[in-house]
């Protein structure tokens, strides 16, 4: 620390500190910045109770800096200024962000093995290794609160309208709306995370990249390519049903999901992990399917991807700070406590082991909902198509995509014009992003 400037009684006031928190009774203090709201940030907090509880060497201090995009912009921020949090979470498409910020991060797999921690990748579901992983199995952040999309149902609505049964392919989807739309006039059918849903799971569902390069996982030099004839043949439907909103746009990331649960669109896909709201707000019978697909494309259900997000530990921290950061990890991995969590939040059990646990003990039987994203990931082996996806800019991509969505929902542009722009704009995005790293 640098004293110079103070004064003699802000000096003695350090000494005081100091003599305050000797090494006898110090607790190590690890900040914790997150994203979670209503119950999982509940969920959050009690993780860091019980694990503060547990020992009385480290506190793990959580707050809440907002949403994915600005938790992740704050901790840049933060790394910039000197003083980042110890751990970060950010969501699944800042990974190419976090992996290129050079000297920002210090790698989980590096954290574990320096402070003798035990942590097994092979633990881990493979959609979930693969994603944060480097092409050499190396893990770079910890898995935490991992998702899917899935297609949320009001059953009530749907029996009103004469629907026997939850759709299961997008022409279903499609005729269901248009009845709905007769019960329900603003809002038969809408969606959350427009470019996660219609773009990046779309195309891992149906098995079709969405870049080359194994979308980016096997390099940063990738080029856009989703402006196929199955993404025109999507969005060419949802534009014709946006004329009377049998299908209603509801915006870029989660803001819209409450038109689920107070009965307004009876249709919605968004993340699994709606499922704590869903279940706490809806006054209606209701359930989760998978997403839907289109019956003639013959790869079609391939598999999903990880939503989500994960730890990452930020340089700089004392060595005390790492030490308590990886004893929460291993905390964090125990099978009881990742049972807890999938349970109690609607993300996935990360492990093999929790996932095992959960089902045997026939949780999945009386709740059959908090299956559907598992059965969704674990559908069929990941190709290069469905193992995930690592763009850099992801962030500010999904902006200038959903844009281009938007342009074409609201007859500005054709779908073919809108898909083209958003994949030439992207992927100028990535040839800056390329330039940014190699400085």
């Amino acid at each position: 620390m640098n004293f110079r400037g103070f004064g003699a009684a802000a000096a003695a006031g350090v000494v005081t500190l100091a003599l305050a928190t000797s090494p006898a009774s110090a607790v190590t203090e690890i900040q914790w910045w997150h994203a979670m709201t209503g119950p999982n940030n509940d969920v959050v907090n009690k993780l860091a109770n019980d694990f503060n509880a547990s020992q009385s060497d480290y506190k793990i201090v959580p707050t809440y800096k907002g949403s994915y995009a600005d938790t992740l912009n704050a901790g840049i921020a933060a790394f910039r200024a000197g003083h980042a949090p110890g751990i970060m979470q950010v969501f699944e498409v800042g990974t190419a962000t976090m992996m290129a910020a050079k000297g920002a991060i210090k790698p989980v797999f590096q954290l574990m093995k320096e402070q003798g921690e035990k942590f097994d990748p092979q633990s881990y579901l493979p959609a979930i290794t693969g994603y944060y992983s480097t092409s050499k199995g190396e893990m770079l952040s910890f898995p935490f609160n991992a998702s899917s999309m899935v297609m949320w149902v009001n059953l009530d609505a749907l029996k009103q309208a004469g629907i026997a049964e939850p759709p299961k392919t997008w022409p279903d989807v499609f005729a269901d709306a248009k009845k709905l739309h007769a019960t329900h006039p603003t809002c038969g059918f809408s969606s959350s995370w427009v470019t996660w849903g219609f773009i990046e799971q779309f195309s891992a569902w149906h098995n079709i990249p969405i870049g080359t390069k194994a979308n980016g996982l096997d390099g940063f030099d990738t080029k856009l390519t989703f402006n196929n004839p199955l993404e025109i043949k999507l969005l060419t439907n949802l534009v014709e049903l946006q004329k009377d909103k049998s299908y209603d746009y509801s915006g870029r990331t989660n803001t819209g999901e409450g038109r689920f649960t107070s009965g307004e669109c009876p249709l919605f896909m968004t993340s699994s992990g709606f499922y704590p709201s869903v279940k706490k707000n809806a006054k209606f019978n209701y359930t989760a399917v998978p997403m839907p697909y289109f019956p003639e494309d013959k790869d079609a259900p391939q598999n999903s991807i990880i939503g989500g997000a994960s730890l990452w530990v930020m340089a700089g921290q004392s060595p005390d700070q790492y030490k308590g950061i990886a004893k929460f990890f291993a905390f964090l991995s125990d099978t009881d406590r990742q049972v807890y969590l999938h349970e109690k939040s609607g993300y996935l059990p990360i492990t093999k082991a929790a996932y095992e646990k959960t089902k045997a003990s026939g949780f999945y039987e009386k709740n059959p909902i908090l299956e559907v994203p598992l059965k969704e990931l674990t559908n069929k082996p990941p190709t290069e198509n469905s193992r995930g996806l690592r763009f850099g800019g992801m962030v500010q991509m999904r902006d200038v995509w959903a844009e281009e969505i938007e342009a074409a929902l609201a007859g500005k542009k054709s779908p073919k014009d809108a898909l083209d722009a958003a994949v030439s704009r992207g992927n100028q995005m990535l040839r800056q992003f390329e330039r940014t790293v190699a400085k």
